[in-house]
């Protein structure tokens, strides 16, 4: 599923215009991309948690010149899912 489809989905599920339903999306992938921007975790109950993870400076190997590479250390987002999705996939 893409964005537009997610859009579409939305505005189906909550009786909102295609319009209203994009607005929504738009702000919730806002509100989650700041809120870990300063390293705060979103927990939904059920669903699952977005966290940030602190990934530490490594060394890596080039794979066509076999040249050492420093990796820097960098923050990656991270999405454990809860009980409920997980029990909704396996369903």
């Amino acid at each position: 599923m893409n964005k537009n489809e997610l859009v579409t989905a939305v505005a189906e599920k909550a009786e909102l215009s295609k319009q209203q339903a994009s607005q929504a999306v738009d702000a919730l992938f806002d509100v989650i991309e700041t809120t870990m921007a300063k390293g705060d975790d979103i927990r939904l109950v059920g669903f699952g948690t977005f966290s940030v993870s602190h990934r530490a400076a490594s060394k890596g190997r080039n794979p066509s010149t076999g040249a050492e590479v420093d990796i820097p250390a960098r923050n990656v987002p991270k999405f454990a899912a809860g009980k409920g999705l997980k029990d909704a996939v396996n369903k």
